[in-house]
C-alpha cells in the first residue's frame, strides 16, 4: 500500500512531527496499563495488537520477501519490540520527558555518525544542551534503573531509525510494518507474557492496548517510515530533538508531570536545532524499487 498522495505532497518533516506526537501520547496512555501488567506485558500486548490492524490493513504479502530481505526484517522487528519495551520500562520509574531526553541521545548520536557535512554538527550539539536542561542531572535524583532502561532504549532507537529506512526502501507504504511487528511480538513475547499473567489482569487492559496500539505501532511507526523513505539519517535523528519536548507537554498534559524552568529552556533549545536540522534534509527518491503490496482485507 503506498501513501495517499496528499500525504506524500506534505512535507517529510510534518510526517515526523505527527508520528513524534502520536509516540509520545501512547508512552503516556500506557502508564495506567503498565500498572496492571507491567512494562513488558504493556508491550507485548501492544505489539500483538499492532500485528492484528496491520494485516487488517494491508495483508502482508510473504512471497515478496527475497533472501536478502530476512535479516533486516528481523532485526528491524527484534529492535521495535525492545525499544517499546524497555522505553516503558523507564517510563514506569522516571518522568516521560526525562525518559525521552535520555532516551534521544541514541538516535542524536546517529545523526552526529551519519552527517557529511560536519558544519551540521552544530545541531545535534545544540541539542545536547538541551537535552541535559531537560534532564537536570545536578539535581541528583534521577533513578539509576531508569536512566539504564532510557539509555537501552535510545540505543534500539539509533538502530530502528537505521534500519527502518533501509526497509522502508524496499517496501511500498506500511507494508514493511506489517512484516516486522509480528517479528516485534514474537520477540517480547518471553518478557511480556510472564507479566501480563502474573499481573492485576482486568477487562479493561486489552481494549485499552488495542487503542494504543492503533496509535503506536500502526499510525506512529508508518508515518516514521514514510517521513524517512524522504529524509536524510541526519536530518531526520536531529529533527527528533523535539521530541524531548513533546515528552515534557505531553507528560504535563496527560500524566501532570509539572516541568521546571530550566526544562521549558531546553524545549526551547531542542525545538531550535530541530528547526535547523531540518533545512535541506530532504532525501532523493531510494533507487531499489518499492514492492506493491495491494491493500486487501484479510479473508
Amino acid at each position: 500500500m503506498r501513501a495517499p498522495s496528499a500525504m506524500r505532497g506534505l512535507p517529510p518533516w510534518t510526517l515526523a512531527v505527527a508520528a513524534m506526537l502520536a509516540v509520545q501520547l501512547s508512552n503516556a496512555l500506557s502508564v495506567s496499563v503498565i500498572g496492571q501488567v507491567g512494562a513488558g506485558g504493556t508491550a507485548w500486548l501492544r505489539m500483538c495488537f499492532g500485528v492484528a490492524f496491520l494485516w487488517i490493513i494491508a495483508h502482508p504479502d510473504f512471497r515478496s520477501i527475497r533472501k536478502q530481505d530476512i535479516p533486516a526484517l528481523i532485526a528491524l522487528g527484534v529492535v521495535t519490540g525492545y525499544m517499546t519495551t524497555l522505553f516503558l520500562e523507564a517510563v514506569d520509574r522516571i518522568p516521560l520527558g526525562t525518559a525521552v531526553s535520555i532516551e534521544f541521545l541514541g538516535p542524536l548520536t546517529v545523526a552526529g555518525i551519519m552527517s557529511k557535512n560536519r558544519k551540521a554538527l552544530i545541531w545535534p550539539a545544540l541539542a545536547v544542551v538541551g537535552v541535559v536542561l531537560l534532564t537536570e542531572p545536578w539535581h541528583g535524583e534521577i533513578d539509576g534503573a531508569g536512566v539504564l532502561f532510557a539509555l537501552g532504549a535510545g540505543t534500539c532507537w539509533g538502530l530502528y531509525n537505521l534500519l527502518t529506512q533501509h526497509v522502508g526502501d524496499r517496501f511500498s507504504g506500511i507494508s514493511g510494518l506489517s512484516l516486522t511487528i509480528p517479528v516485534a511480538a514474537l520477540a517480547t513475547l518471553p518478557v511480556g507474557l510472564p507479566q501480563t499473567l502474573g499481573g492485576d489482569f482486568t477487562w479493561w487492559v486489552l481494549p485499552a492496548a488495542a487503542g494504543i496500539a492503533l496509535i503506536t505501532p500502526v499510525i506512529a511507526f508508518g508515518l516514521e517510515m514514510l517521513a524517512l523513505k524522504r529524509m536524510t539519517h541526519s536530518a531526520f535523528g536531529t529533527l527528533l530533538s523535539i521530541e524531548p519536548a513533546f515528552g515534557v507537554l505531553i507528560g504535563l498534559l496527560i500524566l501532570a508531570q509539572t516541568p521546571t524552568w530550566f526544562q521549558i529552556l531546553g524545549i526551547i533549545i531542542v525545538i531550535a536545532a530541530g528547526a535547523g536540522a531540518q533545512r535541506g534534509g530532504r532525501r532523493k527518491d531510494p533507487e531499489i524499487p518499492l514492492i506493491e503490496v495491494p491493500l486487501e482485507p484479510r479473508k
